[in-house]
């Protein structure tokens, strides 16, 4: 059995009250049921602690997919950002969570929203490796062009930080189906075909050639 001061509703300091903070807690824990209980006693899906950090996001850092999905349903922003501009959405698509990426596309989800690097969702999919994700996030049309602080695409992120795997070869490919521009460059004028070849990345240079890269 859980303790009763669960159900307590006094603020806390920074505003958030008992309550809500417990329902961070146990998010982040993945108690799938003390998260329902908090829920119909009154806690906020939309509370954050002193981080910026949502119940929801909580979940999703600890991949809680159960408990992710009762707190979008109770109503929680898949949008919040905490302090260190991530998101519900953001964070879903980085670690591969793909049913909770096509979740949080059908409440809401900002296509264009990006993270501390200006990265998008398919950006940090297409990084990681994420086939199915990627693959959810060019349906819903998050930009495929767009650029990072870093000067990279998705699609040369793919190739720079992947490793030229089956999964990057699927992910070049999706992203190049989509539209990517294959002679977009990097600020030093390097362009995926050039990075390909470096890495002897052999079927991507064969991919990005079939759609005129050089």
């Amino acid at each position: 059995m859980h303790a009763a001061p669960a159900l307590n509703h006094h603020p806390l300091r920074g505003g958030i009250s008992t309550l809500d903070r417990n329902l961070i807690t146990a998010s982040a824990a993945g108690d799938l049921e003390l998260v329902t209980r908090l829920l119909t006693a009154g806690a906020s899906a939309q509370a954050v602690d002193e981080r910026g950090r949502s119940a929801l996001l909580a979940s999703i850092y600890g991949q809680h997919k159960e408990v992710a999905r009762v707190l979008i349903l109770a109503g929680a922003d898949v949008n919040r950002k905490d302090g260190e501009a991530n998101s519900p959405f953001l964070q879903s698509a980085s670690s591969g969570q793909a049913d909770l990426v096509r979740l949080e596309i059908a409440h809401g989800a900002d296509l264009r929203s990006t993270d501390r690097y200006d990265g998008t969702a398919l950006i940090a999919a297409s990084e990681h490796g994420h086939v199915d994700v990627v693959k959810l996030l060019l349906q819903a049309g998050v930009p495929v062009d767009h650029v990072n602080q870093l000067g990279w695409t998705a699609l040369l992120e793919a190739i720079i930080l992947g490793d030229g795997s089956q999964r990057y070869e699927d992910i070049v490919q999706l992203l190049l189906d989509a539209g990517a521009d294959p002679n977009l460059a990097d600020r030093e004028g390097n362009t995926p075909t050039r990075h390909a070849r470096e890495r002897g990345y052999k079927t991507i240079v064969k991919s990005l050639m079939r759609v005129r890269g050089h």
